[in-house]
């Protein structure tokens, strides 16, 4: 029998002795970190418990006193408040767990931020015992202050007892002007300072990101394996078109990183994003329960986070939940009817922030073109259906800083060189009911962007019975303008020459046919991207955390 070298003993032993002891690091960091931070915080969940029940007595008592009646706009969402679960078993309203909100930005007043709110509507009309906990870095604002605001902006009331709002202290860490060099890795690795930040104020029973923060869901999954955790993912940090574009001709308007892939700094970059990419890829197959917003967002985190949650055998598949709309705000305001028709005028609507990936410059080479073609062919388009008015560009969107400001003057510089200016208005930081009024008298609604994760202006447009012109890709492609009810419910287009084709079809429509589309493009809004439809698909992914949670 042949005698095994000592050497190999050695190497054999010294290797099990290096695995075993890297496993009981790996297990005793978790427990260390884990159970300390448990232990710290207990006091304050105990606290934060002992106050909603003492905000609840008084305001159920203020109830009493003042009696109003509640908006019935989530009945559907309640449908199982009658505390058994879809699948028969008891698991309703009677959980009494935190949820945890991974929201820095939560006083934003953006369409993510209507996502959380929504979404805390939902959750507390579903389980009314629950408390929901904001983590959120705006210090400016106190609870009242934030909720007034989100009634105000968003026209959702919220059930203030249960709703606590934990303040971060490190939101720097996840600014892109901290990190100007390697910013996306930058800002992952920040966000894993702010999850630290968050579990120290307070360990949650179920974790939810609803912000795009995959490495602080890894963090938590890390050191606290026992909390389910949830992501409402609005759009991928890196999609695998992001790293085809880079060797993209920048003509053909894919995204600001377009052609950037040459030379030896465009090696560098492609091998750094596609390392970030397999990183992302690792972190987000940890995540529980993944909510897209959209198709395309789907399509792109299954081919990232997939084999890593196949691999750790996540048991629920990536779902979309389309974000919600104020769809039947606009419904109201807006009727749709030949008395309305005659109110349209021969006006494409642009309601976009003034960013560079927004693409204005291409709107502006479109409707130029369109004009010309216009112009050489004799067209009577916009004469019969609008009164002999011209066709006219409106840009309206808002101006966030001085770099928005100065891109609004290149903007009208450029139309200027196109010779645009008798056709085109610059309407910056309007107010809602100047936008409203705009929705209710433009017959198109345009969108330039490439990839789109969602669209919600899109979605708007439709409401109001707008005609939308959209990007050939992305949520508007996939998820938005698609047929419905027998019928086209708007058109895509993807160069200069595709825009101003569209522009002229929908302009010399006739009036019957316009009416027909107009309609079917309202119906798909509110068939599908409305506030109840959202309510009750996240109630459906959440029911899987709090479910998760019962079995710890």
């Amino acid at each position: 029998m042949t005698q095994v070298p000592t050497s190999a003993w050695v190497l054999i032993v010294t290797s099990l002795v290096l695995g075993v002891s890297a496993f009981l690091y790996k297990n005793i960091l978790q427990i260390t970190v884990g159970w300390s931070h448990r232990r710290r915080t207990r006091a304050r969940r105990d606290l934060i418990l002992a106050r909603v029940k003492v905000e609840e007595s008084q305001y159920q008592l203020s109830a009493q006193q003042s009696p109003r009646s509640e908006d019935g706009e989530w009945e559907k969402v309640d449908k199982h408040a009658d505390g058994s679960a879809p699948n028969g078993k008891e698991s309703g309203n009677e959980w009494e767990g935190i949820i945890g909100f991974f929201h820095p930005f939560c006083n934003a007043g953006g369409g993510g931020e209507r996502v959380l709110w929504a979404a805390i509507k939902a959750t507390q009309k579903r389980w009314p015992r629950a408390v929901c906990v904001v983590y959120t870095g705006d210090h400016d604002a106190d609870k009242d202050r934030m909720l007034e605001k989100v009634q105000i902006r968003f026209n959702i009331r919220l059930h203030p007892p249960t709703i606590v709002f934990l303040y971060l202290s490190t939101r720097h860490y996840v600014l892109s002007s901290t990190w100007p060099r390697f910013t996306l890795l930058g800002q992952s690795l920040g966000s894993i300072v702010l999850a630290y930040d968050a579990y120290s104020l307070l360990v949650p029973d179920v974790f939810i990101d609803t912000m795009g923060y995959a490495f602080a869901l890894a963090f938590s999954k890390v050191f606290f394996p026992s909390v389910p955790t949830g992501a409402y993912v609005h759009y991928p940090t890196i999609s695998t078109d992001m790293l085809g574009s880079l060797d993209s001709s920048p003509t053909l308007g894919k995204g600001l990183n377009a052609g950037t892939g040459k030379g030896l700094r465009g090696f560098l970059k492609k091998h750094y994003w596609h390392f970030f990419a397999r990183l992302y890829g690792r972190v987000g197959g940890s995540v529980d329960v993944v909510m897209t917003n959209s198709s395309w967002t789907a399509s792109h985190i299954q081919t990232l986070w997939g084999p890593a949650r196949t691999k750790r055998r996540k048991p629920h598949p990536v779902s979309v939940v389309f974000p919600p709309v104020a769809v039947d705000e606009i419904v109201r305001s807006i009727p749709l009817n030949a008395a309305s028709e005659k109110n349209r005028q021969p006006t494409i609507l642009c309601i976009a922030q003034f960013r560079p990936e927004k693409n204005h410059t291409l709107l502006l080479r479109s409707f130029a073109r369109f004009l010309r073609s216009r112009s050489s062919s004799s067209s009577t388009i916009g004469e019969n259906n609008y009164n002999g008015k011209q066709p006219h560009l409106l840009l309206i969107g808002s101006v966030r800083d001085a770099h928005d400001a100065t891109r609004v003057y290149d903007l009208r510089l450029l139309a200027h060189e196109l010779q645009l200016n008798p056709h085109i208005t610059f309407l910056t930081d309007a107010s809602f009911p100047t936008i409203l009024a705009h929705l209710a008298t433009a017959s198109i609604g345009v969108n330039c962007m490439w990839n789109e994760h969602f669209g919600i202006g899109v979605v708007e447009y439709m409401a109001a019975g707008l005609i939308p012109v959209v990007n050939d890709s992305g949520g508007p492609k996939m998820d938005i303008v698609v047929e419905w009810g027998g019928g086209e419910t708007g058109f895509r287009a993807g160069t200069e020459e595709e825009y101003g084709h569209a522009f002229e079809r929908v302009l010399g429509m006739e009036v019957e046919e316009l009416e027909e589309m107009r309609l079917r493009a309202r119906a798909r809004a509110r068939g599908a991207f409305g506030e109840e439809v959202f309510g009750v698909k996240w109630i459906e992914e959440v029911e899987k955390l709090v479910e998760m949670q019962g079995r710890k």
